[in-house]
């Protein structure tokens, strides 16, 4: 190879290795740094995009999750409480039962009623203190509940909806109100009102679990699309460790390697001059 002073293309094309090196080298280090492989546009527009718009998605679809579990939260909470009335009106009905007979005394239905008014009064209760997040789910009076459970707009198919104004089951919407267990006649009266009180009740909650067995369902699919997308997003967007440090680890060489040639092209020069001044 000539020696030449004015243009040491050796040193040029060392430098020039030296720079791609040391920026291979900190590409590497920012990617294990950050854990990710696209750190700005310029890395990768492409897969930029895409990766932003799955992010989006994956928002969108942990807000949907949280709509679902939610809404069974709520479903729970009625089933629940139409559970404990269920078992009151049950109770009512055995009593009633008993205070229809007359092999008890009018004492003893004076102690049954006592209890049988007292049964009453919870089931109110109940239905009253069923709220949740300031809405009562068994008066009859929190309108149409609707759990958005998917990211678009379609209402049959991206909505369930509960009608809590057909879920009143308050002791006067019951139709068992004004039942008594003071005489036998009024005993037999009450428990067909109770018969009919308890079917209501039994469809009400069959009505209810549906609606929560959709969601459930919902929440589950929406877990694994969570996980699918994200690990589509990793691929995209996430650093492959070991491939990484296998690039830093070269460049780290490559770099030394330049640094050393470059020293060595930068003497050519001087070893030109040498020549020239022995001539």
């Amino acid at each position: 190879m000539g020696l030449r002073i004015n243009t040491n293309t050796a040193a040029l094309n060392a430098q020039y290795q030296l720079r791609a090196n040391t920026k291979g080298v900190a590409t590497a280090m920012e990617r294990l740094s950050s854990g990710h492989r696209i750190n700005r546009a310029s890395d990768d527009a492409a897969g930029l995009a895409s990766s932003e718009l799955m992010k989006a998605n994956i928002r969108g679809l942990q807000q949907i999750d949280r709509n679902t579990q939610d809404g069974i939260s709520l479903t729970q909470i009625a089933e629940g409480s139409l559970n404990q009335i269920g078992n009151i009106i049950s109770r009512l009905r055995e009593l009633s039962l008993q205070a229809a007979s007359d092999t008890v005394s009018d004492s003893d239905r004076a102690l049954i009623g006592r209890e049988y008014s007292q049964m009453l009064q919870e089931v109110d209760r109940i239905a009253n203190t069923t709220v949740y997040n300031g809405t009562k789910l068994l008066t009859g009076t929190g309108g149409t509940i609707d759990f958005q459970i998917n990211t678009r707009n379609q209402a049959s198919v991206d909505r369930i909806s509960f009608d809590s104004s057909e879920a009143d089951v308050r002791t006067s919407a019951l139709g068992i109100a004004h039942t008594d267990v003071s005489d036998k006649y009024m005993a037999q009266d009450a428990i067909g009102r109770l018969d009919e009180a308890m079917t209501a009740i039994s469809s009400l909650r069959a009505g209810i679990g549906a609606i929560q067995s959709r969601l459930i369902t919902t929440a589950e699919n929406m877990t694994s699309n969570i996980e699918n997308i994200a690990a589509a997003n990793s691929r995209v967007r996430d650093t492959d460790i070991a491939e990484e440090s296998s690039m830093l680890a070269k460049n780290n060489i490559m770099l030394q390697a330049a640094t050393s040639i470059l020293a060595q092209a930068n003497q050519q020069p001087g070893q030109a001059l040498a020549l020239l001044n022995k001539g």
